[in-house]
């Protein structure tokens, strides 16, 4: 098999099951060359109906369930490992780096032409979690009027830093220059409790890579921060998503540090009351909904909260989502949804 077929030719997944993956080739960037990974499970007899789903920082694809769901509702399901990340990530690479969240368009494009004019699908979902709902944010609002995206889902979003006053002020203007002079310098890091409280094989439900997903996260450096804080900028001054917006976060956030029986119930990565002050920055039709026990990755948490938010998305997606196929205008414009506007 050549080069090209690999590329453009789907194999087993490491997921097994019904699971394939393709790698999609991408532009060398700040780390040489690159690709991302997309994943797909299919009905058996397809659907003109898509979701595409974005995973956060320091994580990939591997919640099987959330594809099963998307499934059950008669969607056809892809995941992106974007480039760095899970499937995509490569020894000579800087796991989860980039300079740009914009870089991110080149994958996230080649993806939605891939799910739209190479298999079909005439309806597309999009879903982001936590980094990967900054991203996908950003990505709509750039897309908008195109016709490429018609409904999305933001999973705990990261709109913020959760930080002091000072440290999103004054530390974020220390880590523009120092994103630009020093790029690698270490400028943070994860706590080990939240990927702890979620892994099988210390107490939690989950089961996945820990090279890909470590406890401890990667470390934070300047020059991926400062990509990160430029994006929130840009989402702060406000957008213009031209599709229907779900945002789902848990109702209370807490630091496990100070109250480690909450890591359960709580968001213990982000502020959930940053996440509803800035959606309705997002666009004109927008649902915000706050799923009380939820955790961080809202597929992830607990019963019931778990079967709580998968609740709200199958309501909201079965308003706003069109039924049926749409033939995309000649003009390339958003299709016609004058009753979800």
């Amino acid at each position: 098999m050549t080069t090209t077929q690999q590329q453009t030719t789907y194999r087993p997944d490491v997921l097994g099951g019904d699971f394939e993956a393709r790698t999609i080739p991408l532009r060398p960037d700040e780390d040489g060359e690159a690709d991302a990974t997309l994943v797909r499970r299919t009905l058996p007899n397809g659907s003109g109906r898509a979701v595409l789903y974005v995973h956060g920082f320091v994580d990939y694809f591997f919640q099987e369930h959330l594809a099963a769901a998307w499934l059950e509702a008669g969607f056809d399901f892809y995941a992106l490992d974007l480039r760095k990340y899970g499937r995509s990530l490569h020894e000579h690479q800087r796991p989860n780096y980039i300079a740009s969240l914009g870089a991110y368009d080149e994958e996230l494009d080649a993806a939605a032409r891939i799910i739209r004019d190479e298999e079909g699908h005439d309806v597309l979902v999009v879903m982001g979690h936590s980094t990967g709902g900054l991203i996908t944010a950003l990505w709509a609002h750039d897309r908008r009027g195109r016709g490429v995206v018609d409904a999305l889902v933001l999973n705990s979003p990261w709109f913020d830093l959760n930080a002091g006053l000072f440290q999103r002020t004054i530390g974020t203007l220390a880590v523009h220059r120092l994103g630009t002079l020093k790029p690698n310098l270490v400028v943070g890091s994860l706590g080990s409790a939240y990927g702890r409280f979620l892994h099988r094989d210390t107490g939690g439900e989950w089961d996945y890579d820990l090279a890909w997903k470590p406890h401890e996260g990667f470390p934070v450096v300047a020059g991926w921060l400062r990509a990160v804080r430029a994006g929130h900028a840009r989402l702060n001054r406000g957008l213009a998503i031209g599709c229907p917006v779900l945002v789902a976060s848990s109702d209370a956030s807490s630091d496990p540090s100070e109250e480690p029986g909450r890591i359960s119930s709580t968001d213990v990565v982000l502020d959930v009351a940053q996440i509803a002050r800035r959606t309705p920055k997002l666009g004109r039709l927008v649902t915000l909904v706050r799923i009380t026990g939820g955790i961080h990755d809202l597929t992830l948490s607990p019963e019931p909260a778990r079967s709580a938010f998968f609740a709200e998305l199958a309501r909201w997606q079965e308003a706003y989502v069109p039924a049926e196929p749409q033939v995309r205008s000649q003009a390339g414009t958003d299709r016609d949804r004058k009753d979800l506007r």
